[in-house]
């Protein structure tokens, strides 16, 4: 059983990174992050061999590319089967191949949505802590630009106080929310 929690561990951190990656690769093109900055020899060198094949059949709309977010929910799904597989196996109590497809689907929606949230959090949270610790860091503008289609909205109804913006707090506590809905949707998610 240890041999098989390490392993369940390994593949849900390397399916996390990539998740992350994908999910970061969209948001970035959707605000259009400029390609020469910093980041973005890294997440596209991550995430290249999954998003060029997929985007021949899943084209970007509405300035959303949707083959990174498929890509997402790929990995996502892929890493619940194999879990799936590796928890309970194929054995005659197992589930059956079209149950097993029928169940994870959802697992893996809510699994991405999760990680858009989380990815939201950490990118307004170092966005925060570098507005204080440095500011003209070259990847704050990067963190600027990610987060500003959120703050924004925030920052036109709330007040600062004291010159302390408020928004990020706020919006914390709105994709708090939004994970507790999910996980209500999901129980044992």
């Amino acid at each position: 059983m240890l041999l098989i929690d390490i392993l369940r561990l390994l593949l849900e951190t390397a399916a996390s990174l990539l998740t992350f990656c994908l999910l970061l690769r969209a948001l970035m093109q959707w605000v259009r992050i400029h390609p020469s900055n910093p980041l973005s020899p890294f997440i596209f060198s991550m995430t290249d061999w999954l998003v060029k094949p997929l985007r021949k059949g899943v084209p970007g709309y509405g300035g959303i590319d949707w083959a990174s977010i498929f890509g997402a929910f790929v990995v996502s799904f892929a890493l619940h089967i194999v879990l799936v597989l590796l928890t309970v196996g194929l054995s005659s109590g197992g589930p059956g191949f079209g149950s097993l497809i029928t169940l994870t689907i959802p697992i893996a929606i809510f699994w991405v949505l999760r990680n858009v949230a989380y990815l939201l959090m950490g990118i307004v949270l170092i966005q925060v802590i570098l507005s204080w610790v440095n500011p003209f860091s070259p990847i704050a503008s990067i963190l600027n630009e990610l987060s500003r289609p959120f703050l924004e909205p925030l920052r036109r109804v709330l007040p600062t106080i004291g010159n302390v913006d408020l928004s990020p707090l706020v919006f914390f506590l709105i994709l708090q929310i939004v994970m507790m809905v999910l996980q209500s949707l999901m129980p044992g998610f």
